[in-house]
């Protein structure tokens, strides 16, 4: 065989890469010193065609820069979820250890689909699994999976439950000819799962919408009716989703009498706690999920509460044997047929055939941190949106959407004598997105345009919210 080329051997050299990695540790640790201390902008706005004109049309055949280069580039580019003024989007800003754990997963590149491959992360994963069972109140039989995302999590739920509580043999007989399906779900359901519900193929129709309160909390009383309507049109009601933290206004829904619900029907329940499921290692808030051990199956994020970088979901099932029925399909080059029981093989029970070792960088953040720390920080953010709300409900020129459970936190700017308040929530936003000052987000309630923030970074301080409000009331002026 012919020598390696130098560009191969020269990629893989073990001296290159430490030179590189150290670089690049001390790059983005001064980057972290500077973001965290609050220097800067949040944001460095451009519209995406200017983005896109910023970098070359196609890749060059010779290296045509170092990676600190590359990085400084990148990092001037990007949004800085470090900052203690991002308070967008529920995307955390990551703890640097388990950024760290994340380069050895990329490295290590120990596929978690089989054990196989994954002999370190795969036993790690049922471990930090374990752990999130019981954090929530599930009996010892619980088991579950780790994937990427809510979005996949909440579908993985859906599937083990359409097989569960129909019986229905999908992946071979599909669903032709078989009595239309159908969920309830409160009208303030993250899109995800309502996508889901159409990949499962139940079509509009088949996910039926349960009223929500003042709160935007799912109304129990509601459920008889909703259940109601969809038999009347010919459909056969299988779950029932409730939100543990909404995305909209971080509402918790009130699981307990939804339980109740569903096992007189014989129903499955489903809760999308991404974001909101890490209350319960919160002593102080931990009421506010009452029920959840109660429930079949539990979607809680990593990349919210838990300060891992995305994605990266635990999905949890009350009774661990229905964890295998979501993806129940041969795959005789690497699993045995069904493989129940198999816990080692997760690719019986997740959508991905590869996925990282997202075992190591769970298991290694709580062990790294302790769980005593995870709790602190779960318990500052729901104060913090307490505080943040009491702030607004106090100004003159504020309104409060609902008083939040956690620390999602919806407002609107009330100028006197101003007409149009939805352009002006929107104006506003993007006059602080345009000049970086702060990263904040919107959402629509009672079909009226709010501000909206989620106070996910450890660091933004009370200071912090009042030169939020500050800021919009400066540029309001403009």
């Amino acid at each position: 065989m012919d020598a390696l080329p130098e560009t191969l051997r020269s990629a893989y050299d073990p001296e290159r890469f430490r030179r590189e990695g150290h670089s690049l540790v001390d790059q983005l640790a001064d980057y972290l010193g500077a973001v965290t201390a609050g220097e800067g902008p949040v944001l460095p706005w451009a519209d995406p065609e200017t983005n896109l004109a910023r970098w070359p049309t196609t890749p060059p055949e010779q290296p045509a820069t170092s990676l600190g280069e590359l990085m400084i580039r990148v990092l001037a580019g990007s949004n800085h979820l470090h900052h203690p003024r991002y308070v967008g989007h529920q995307v955390t800003a990551p703890l640097p250890s388990a950024a760290l754990l994340h380069l050895a997963s990329a490295l290590l590149n120990n596929g978690t689909a089989v054990y196989e491959m994954g002999p370190v992360s795969v036993p790690l994963e049922r471990r930090a699994l374990a752990w999130m069972a019981q954090q929530a109140g599930f009996p010892p039989e619980a088991d579950g999976v780790l994937t990427s995302g809510g979005s996949v999590g909440n579908l993985t739920a859906l599937l083990a439950a359409r097989q569960a509580v129909t019986g229905r043999d999908v992946w071979d007989e599909g669903l032709a000819g078989a009595k239309p399906l159908a969920i309830l779900v409160p009208d303030e359901t993250h899109y995800c799962v309502k996508r889901a519900a159409q990949i499962l193929g139940l079509g509009k129709a088949g996910i039926v919408s349960i009223p929500v309160d003042e709160r935007f909390k799912l109304r129990p009383e509601a459920l008889p009716e909703a259940f109601a309507a969809a038999e009347r049109s010919g459909r056969e009601v299988f779950a029932v989703v409730a939100s543990a933290g909404s995305t909209s206004t971080g509402a918790f829904d009130p699981l307990e009498p939804v339980g109740e619900f569903c096992r007189e029907r014989g129903l499955w329940f489903h809760v999308d706690g991404a974001h909101g499921a890490a209350a319960v290692l919160s002593p102080r808030y931990a009421h506010l999920a009452a029920g959840i051990g109660h429930v079949d199956s539990l979607v809680w994020d990593a990349h919210k509460m838990m300060l891992l970088p995305a994605l990266l979901t635990a999905v949890l099932f009350r009774d661990g044997r229905r964890s295998y029925e979501a993806f129940s399909q041969r795959a005789d080059y690497l699993l045995r047929q069904h493989g129940q029981g198999e816990w080692w093989n997760p690719a019986h029970r997740t959508l991905e055939c590869t996925k990282r070792m997202m075992g190591l960088e769970l298991w290694g953040a709580l062990t790294l941190h302790g769980t005593r720390m995870f709790s602190e920080y779960v318990t500052r953010m729901f104060d913090l949106g307490r505080t943040f709300a009491a702030m607004v409900d106090d100004a003159d020129d504020f309104e409060l959407a609902v008083e939040p459970d956690c620390n999602i936190v919806c407002f609107r700017h009330v100028p006197e004598d101003f007409q149009d308040l939805d352009a002006h929530q929107e104006r506003v936003r993007h006059r602080l997105l345009a000049e970086g000052s702060f990263y904040l987000v919107q959402t629509r309630l009672r079909g009226q345009l709010h501000l909206r923030v989620t106070l996910i970074n450890p660091l933004t301080t009370e200071s912090d919210l009042e030169a939020l409000l500050a800021a919009i009331r400066r540029v309001a002026e403009a």
